[in-house]
């Protein structure tokens, strides 16, 4: 409904001292991390190496229930999945966690993130005659584990192998009958962190999960990182530690949630930073400071702040309408936005509105945002953006393949202001967006800037392994 970025994926892990309902944990968890990904999400659970799972297209509310959960049983080890597809399509085989069962005994998988040399990696499994059943980057990494397991003498050894053939953006975990690993790529694209929850532990892309769990948070673990957690207690391996950190930006500006702390920033903090940022790189005469639900709400606490414009609740967001949500006809494809979103005339009718959002991607929804603050009666609608314009495609785990659909490719800043339908235009610069979580931070901001922190392929569309065939 929105052309707008989309979540990637979390997931979600925990080891319990004793035979327990880890599956509940996790259910509970997922709901928390649920802005991650709305597609698909599924819990596996190991009692004594056993392993039960279940997932499934839908919303975590959605996909289990009381009975499924029961059906799922206690045991002690558990990993959980919601899902947002950067690659792969939307389908029930790439509902993850994946659960491969092999000569030295069952694993699990669960991930976050993008591989830039997936393609490269199947190919090779495919010739060696290996069977893929899903077309996402998950199946591959569990080739390359399971066979580094067959020379390894553990699972993390087989892991800490595996690092060294993957490229990209991975926050992996791995369930083996008797082990619960944590792994994140040598860059730290995406967020992982460790947590204690009374004599086990929590793994989680996201530490608002923790909260939900009352769980207690441990800290973030470090790029390249691989944290083993077994009866033994809790082990690191950091063959792959010390490089370039590079966590993608927009965990700061839009994908994570405003509670969560991700290598030690809040995210509140954050997107406060960049709405103060903001009004000092482009300050305007308004009469009231909105945002657009719901991460551009914080940058727009933090504009206000700064410029000593009043902050106002501008939208309010219908929350029961999700993705799926059905447009049989044209004028409803058209009126879509007022279903999700609203303008309070009350607050814009008659005013200069400052309207904070987290980005501008290919333009449409955000003209029509600033067509309902004019139909709401707003006199001036100035539009300012806490990221810069996206320039690049992304290869780590967001859904910007290309660069076909970003309007800041085709128009000026310009043209952008007249297409949209605002007075003003402002977005964040690249130095000021590289700033909000704390300077000197390690960031991704390659979609901003075409730097990328590691190569990346010429062409990877979000479909790489599915296509038709090439009729003669």
């Amino acid at each position: 409904m929105f052309e707008s970025i989309h979540e990637e994926c979390g997931v979600f892990g925990v080891f319990s001292r004793e035979r327990d309902d880890v599956a509940a944990y996790v259910y509970q968890a997922l709901y928390a991390l649920q802005h991650r990904g709305q597609e698909s999400c599924g819990i596996v659970v190991n009692d004594d190496g056993l392993f039960t799972y279940h997932k499934a297209l839908g919303l975590v509310g959605q996909v289990f229930d009381r009975e499924c959960l029961e059906r799922l049983g206690k045991g002690r080890i558990s990993v959980g999945h919601v899902r947002y597809s950067t690659t792969g399509g939307n389908s029930a085989a790439n509902a993850q966690p994946l659960v491969v069962r092999h000569i030295k005994g069952p694993m699990s998988i669960a991930h976050n993130g993008n591989l830039t040399n997936a393609r490269e990696l199947r190919e090779q499994f495919e010739m060696k005659g290996m069977i893929f059943h899903s077309t996402n980057d998950t199946e591959v990494i569990s080739y390359t584990i399971t066979e580094e397991r067959l020379k390894e003498p553990s699972i993390e050894q087989a892991v800490n192998k595996a690092m060294y053939r993957i490229k990209g953006a991975y926050s992996l975990l791995v369930m083996s009958p008797t082990k619960l690993i944590a792994a994140r790529d040598p860059n730290g694209f995406r967020p992982l962190c460790l947590g204690r929850l009374g004599g086990g532990y929590v793994v989680s892309s996201e530490s608002c999960a923790f909260d939900s769990l009352g769980a207690e948070f441990i800290r973030d673990i470090k790029a390249g990182e691989i944290v083993i957690i077994d009866d033994s207690g809790i082990r690191s391996i950091e063959d792959h530690c010390g490089g370039s950190e590079s966590l993608c930006v927009f965990e700061y500006i839009y994908f994570a949630r405003p509670d969560s702390v991700i290598d030690g920033a809040g995210v509140h903090s954050a997107r406060i930073n960049a709405g103060r940022a903001l009004y000092k790189e482009h300050p305007v005469s308004a009469d009231i400071v909105i945002g657009v639900p719901d991460s551009g709400l914080d940058a727009a606490l933090g504009f206000s702040q700064e410029s000593g414009i009043p902050y106002g609740i501008g939208f309010i967001k219908n929350r029961y309408i999700g993705r799926t949500f059905i447009q049989p006809s044209q004028a409803q494809r058209t009126n879509s936005v007022k279903l999700k979103l609203n303008a309070v005339s009350e607050t814009v009718k008659g005013k200069r509105v400052v309207m904070i959002d987290d980005s501008i991607v290919r333009g449409t929804t955000c003209a029509r945002i600033v067509k309902l603050l004019r139909d709401a009666g707003a006199k001036e609608v100035h539009v300012r953006i806490s990221c810069p314009p996206f320039v690049s495609p992304c290869y780590f785990g967001t859904d910007i393949d290309s660069k076909d659909n970003l309007i800041a490719c085709r128009m000026d800043n310009e043209g952008i202001r007249r297409f949209i339908g605002a007075d003003s235009l402002g977005y964040l610069s690249i130095e000021g967006v590289r700033n909000i979580a704390g300077s000197g931070r390690g960031l991704c901001t390659a979609c901003f800037d075409e730097n990328y922190p590691i190569d990346v392929p010429k062409d990877m569309p979000k479909d790489k392994f599915e296509y038709k065939i090439q009729k003669r």
